[in-house]
């Protein structure tokens, strides 16, 4: 094996070291059942509020109240969530118009815990679908951990652009620490103390970010409090963008640059290492099959090798991530994708905003 087979092998080992840390949520035990209140913004989720409220009615601990934020819809998500509350203790609240200094989704959650009065705060994405336990175990490690615990979703695909994002939620995985006390936290599904979430300085305080989840991460550690984060494999899921490859593309796009800037330097230079390993992979078995340029041994069988390790090993590391079946094979389309959403994050990095949800949102 030549230098260049021996330096492939080292960032195909990196991958799976990396992997060792994605820490699944414990089931935990509730010491004493505390006031819980959901707090769920909303923006045009008329196709996935649903899924979310039919979920929360089967929680084997039921929250004290819910609250969906109504962040100015133009569709049916109000009166989706007004007809669950035949079923949930259900509150609906339409913040004021968004003020300055401000993103959708910070003021969305910052009128809905002023209206809200439980003791433990749980903030929901729309497009969450939790598990009948999953409050009980979030609820169990908020115990257990304190500060801010938080939760990254299963990520359920249904059509075929949707297993694109495969390596975008694979490496925003790899590329932190995960864990009790990790420092990391995951803005679909957080948990917090009222206490905590108020000594933090809560989303006031974050008014402006787009990633507002790792700045949030930032205050609570900043105050002197523990933050938690975990995978969700088989506790919760979530259909990301199903509204069409725009909404992919555009989503990744918008959190891509800042959250980079928020990687520690030696997991980014690790992941980077592993994906030149993987991108190398995805080129040698193509390059050795039409003479395409190709640095150290043509031969097919050794490029196959290396093409299949690397597709091994995206099935064994995506299975506990999201339902990422038959484009596995033919990894190089992620990758492809992937690169091709990096330029253009970069170049709307320069710009300085992108469209989203009918609002310009900042990428600096």
């Amino acid at each position: 094996m030549g230098w260049v087979g021996v330096s492939v092998l080292v960032r195909w080992l990196l991958g799976w070291l990396l992997a060792v840390h994605l820490t699944p949520l414990p089931q935990g035990k509730v010491r004493r059942r505390p006031r819980v209140s959901v707090l769920i913004p909303a923006r045009n989720e008329e196709a996935t509020l649903p899924h979310l409220l039919a979920a929360l009615a089967c929680q084997s601990l039921g929250p004290l109240e819910v609250i969906v934020i109504d962040d100015h819809s133009c569709d049916r998500t109000a009166a989706i969530a007004q007809a669950a509350a035949a079923t949930l203790p259900l509150r609906l609240v339409q913040p004021p118009p968004l003020a300055p200094g401000w993103c959708g989704k910070t003021w969305a959650l910052h009128h809905g815990v002023k209206a809200s009065h439980g003791e433990v705060l749980v903030f929901l994405d729309a497009d969450t679908e939790p598990q009948p336990a999953f409050l009980h175990n979030l609820v169990a490690a908020l115990q257990a951990q304190g500060g801010l615990v938080s939760v990254q979703p299963y990520h359920r695909t249904e059509r075929p652009y949707e297993q694109l994002s495969l390596l975008f939620n694979l490496v925003g995985l790899l590329a932190v620490p995960l864990g009790p006390g990790s420092g990391v936290a995951f803005g679909p599904a957080m948990a917090t103390s009222r206490g905590d979430y108020d000594r933090s300085g809560g989303h006031a305080a974050v008014a402006d970010k787009v990633v507002e989840d790792w700045f949030l991460a930032h205050r609570y550690e900043q105050s002197g409090l523990p933050v938690s984060a975990y995978i969700g494999d088989g506790q919760i899921a979530y259909r990301m963008y199903p509204g069409g490859l725009r909404d992919l593309v555009v989503g990744f796009d918008k959190n891509f640059a800042t959250a980079a800037a928020e990687v520690h330097w030696p997991w980014m230079v690790a992941v980077v290492l592993w994906l030149s390993g993987l991108f190398w992979a995805a080129w040698c078995l193509p390059a050795a099959l039409f003479g395409w340029p190709l640095l150290g041994d043509r031969s097919l069988w050794i490029n196959g090798l290396i093409y299949g390790a690397f597709a091994l090993q995206l099935w064994g590391l995506t299975r506990r991530v999201g339902r990422f079946h038959w484009i596995v094979p033919i990894f190089p389309l992620p990758v492809l994708f992937f690169l091709a959403v990096f330029f253009l994050a970069i170049l709307n990095l320069e710009r300085g905003q992108v469209q989203w949800k009918g609002r310009r949102v900042s990428t600096r």
